[in-house]
């Protein structure tokens, strides 16, 4: 029997998998644009592009969503610029793999917070999948650490993508996903200018840099919230949260394949963990139920 893609919430898994493989492999050329510019100065031409391009593909895109809509948009975007600014501030004390930690505590934390806000029942399965993927992010990325200002302002990045994930499982299924998306991007772009203003806004300085920033805005931004935002429509938002713990994974399979890294057997353990808790959402996906406020 073949799957409807617009309804399917396997597919919408594997697709948002797919995202999870092209914001692992960023991690590598992303490095390469940071060491030339500023790290907000990147976020800020990364979204601004994707935002035109979207906006370029389709420029109607605003007779989509009424004004609640708009609301919820810029709220989700608010919550997505929020986790983007407390990571990087983060990374000024944080080792790159603490911070792929703590960030991926938004698997936990997401659960915790649509029991909470939504009395969203987590089954059994799922809170295994979560368990996984604890453990396979410690034994990827831990390695010894303390409490400081870095670690937490990461867990506050955390606690913003768990706050995104669970509004856009609860708000997607209502609204258009290009638009909905496009508003999410577009606050993002607005946020991370703003952050990078005071010290001028450094452009890319040469064509690798230009190149990096174009790949991301499209495929690591514009393409990948669309991903997201349509997927939140069939998905509940822990299993979203398992399956974004995918990339660290990825962006740690493509450090030892393209990048030179060592190959450990905690590393293989780590990789293990995270693809059991994907296999065990994959297998059986719980589906997103939207809230029925309007």
């Amino acid at each position: 029997m073949r799957l409807n893609w617009k309804s399917s919430p396997k597919i919408a898994l594997t697709a948002l998998v797919g995202i999870t493989i092209i914001w692992g492999w960023s991690f590598l050329i992303v490095q390469n644009a940071i060491a030339k510019m500023p790290v907000m100065d990147f976020l800020a031409v990364r979204f601004t592009i994707a935002v035109l391009v979207m906006i370029a593909i389709r420029p109607t895109f605003f007779r989509k969503l009424n004004l609640i809509g708009w609301l919820r948009g810029i709220g989700l975007g608010i919550m997505l610029g929020l986790a983007y600014i407390f990571q990087t501030y983060g990374l000024l004390t944080v080792s790159a793999s603490i911070s792929g930690f703590l960030t991926g505590m938004a698997v936990v934390l997401t659960p915790l917070i649509s029991l909470l806000l939504l009395r969203t029942k987590i089954n059994k399965s799922t809170w295994l999948a979560v368990g996984l993927s604890c453990i396979g992010l410690a034994l990827l990325a831990l390695h010894g650490w303390a409490i400081g200002t870095g670690e937490l302002l990461t867990l506050a990045c955390a606690l913003s993508l768990a706050f995104h994930i669970v509004g856009l499982g609860a708000w997607s299924a209502k609204y258009d996903a290009y638009s909905l998306a496009l508003v999410q991007i577009g606050t993002v772009a607005v946020i991370t200018l703003i952050a990078a203003s005071p010290g001028g806004i450094t452009l890319p300085p040469d064509l690798t840099v230009w190149g990096i920033v174009g790949i991301t805005a499209v495929f690591a931004s514009a393409l990948a919230f669309l991903v997201q935002t349509w997927a939140q429509k069939l998905v509940s938002p822990t299993n979203i949260a398992v399956v974004l713990t995918m990339e660290p994974v990825f962006a740690g399979v493509f450090g030892v394949w393209l990048g030179g890294n060592e190959l450990t057997v905690r590393i293989i353990c780590g990789f293990v963990c995270v693809l059991a808790a994907m296999l065990i959402v994959q297998l059986k996906p719980t589906k997103a139920k939207p809230v029925n406020n309007n």
